[in-house]
């Protein structure tokens, strides 16, 4: 049997992607995520692999892609406003077919905002934050364990779309300490992927780039991620539902989901019957899967530390506004499960 051990979240994050065999961490210092940094910043080194603090997250992202060019494992952390001065890289990324791993530790914002725990990065994670056709893979965490499991398995994922994989977690995500179970070192391969940088090896130089200037070549390739985009639609789905006889269905993840369960602990000692629906995966979304849960409630209550930013993907999900009920909670703080109590048994009336 595997040994628990604590961590603290952001140092279990990069443990993960340690063992997962990253070879290359690019990073700038930024609070609520520096931990990550920190900790790479000497186990890459104890390993033989590469730090690198660079000058600016648009450098750092940068040099993610220039290190995931060659086909190696690279990837970067940072936290809301950084993540925002990497979208240029990230767009450049997705366009060039480019796998890599990006962890948002999200704190609260517009702007610097502060360095409390938020979800108003929904949005940017979503549906892209630079310019052009393009999606991130998006995964959402709501423990250590699974922020340890979901980095250990992003590479794989980032390799097999040739796309970067974002992982949204926010700052009492990496800042608490749980017990966690470390997977295993995978072992360390370069292969010829036969798309990588390979310094001119074999008889043809190869490119990685998403400049496409002849005619009508980017609008083929906008059709080629397109496709692309959906097969990851067809092929990635997960979350999580709890409980299948309920009156009120919270939609909710992340810390916020976290929260929620115990204001349904709370409210089935006032006789109110509250299940909840938890993506995990937030792009794609499951709309499918949210249409279903939703059936069975009389009500639907999303919550997120926000104004307001899945809510538009439940309301696509649900099909009926006059069904939901929001809970928002923005500026760097955690919803309390007093507060979703409170607005369950006032939607119970």
């Amino acid at each position: 049997m595997s040994e628990k051990i604590l961590m603290k979240g952001n140092e279990a994050i990069a443990e993960a992607a340690v063992r997962a065999g990253v070879k290359g961490y690019f990073g700038y210092p930024i609070t609520p995520q520096n931990e990550v940094t920190a900790y790479m910043s000497k186990r890459m080194v104890e390993l033989g692999r590469a730090f690198v603090q660079a000058e600016s997250e648009v450098a750092a992202i940068n040099m993610v892609y220039g290190a995931a060019s060659t086909g190696e494992l690279a990837m970067t952390t940072s936290s809301s406003p950084g993540i925002a001065l990497m979208q240029e890289g990230i767009s450049y990324m997705c366009g060039a077919e480019v796998p890599a791993v990006i962890v948002n530790i999200s704190r609260g914002g517009p702007g610097l905002g502060n360095i409390g725990p938020s979800q108003g990065d929904y949005n940017q994670s979503t549906r892209g934050g630079g310019n052009g056709d393009y999606f991130l893979i998006v995964y959402t965490p709501s423990t250590l364990q699974e922020a340890v499991d979901i980095t250990y398995k992003a590479f794989d994922v980032a390799n097999r779309y040739r796309n970067p994989v974002l992982i949204l977690g926010d700052g009492a995500l990496g800042q608490m300490a749980e017990t966690v179970v470390l997977p295993p070192f995978k072992e360390l391969e370069s292969k010829d992927k036969g798309w990588e940088l390979n310094g001119c090896k074999g008889r043809e130089p190869r490119s990685v780039k998403s400049l496409r200037l002849a005619e009508g070549m980017l609008k083929l390739h906008n059709f080629h991620l397109k496709e692309k985009f959906e097969q990851v639609k067809r092929n990635e789905v997960e979350y999580e539902l709890i409980g299948d006889d309920y009156d009120i269905l919270i939609v909710a993840f992340g810390t916020a989901a976290r929260v929620s369960k115990s204001a349904i602990k709370e409210a089935a000692k006032h006789g109110v019957k509250v299940g909840m629906f938890r993506p995990i995966l937030i792009w794609p979304y499951p709309y499918a899967q949210l249409t279903e849960a939703a059936k069975k409630a009389k009500k639907v209550l999303v919550v997120e530390m926000n104004n307001g930013q899945m809510l538009f993907d439940v309301m696509l999900a649900v099909k009926d506004d006059n069904k939901i009920e929001f809970l928002g909670k923005p500026g760097g703080e955690v919803v309390d499960p007093d507060e979703i109590l409170e607005k369950i048994l006032s939607i119970k009336g």
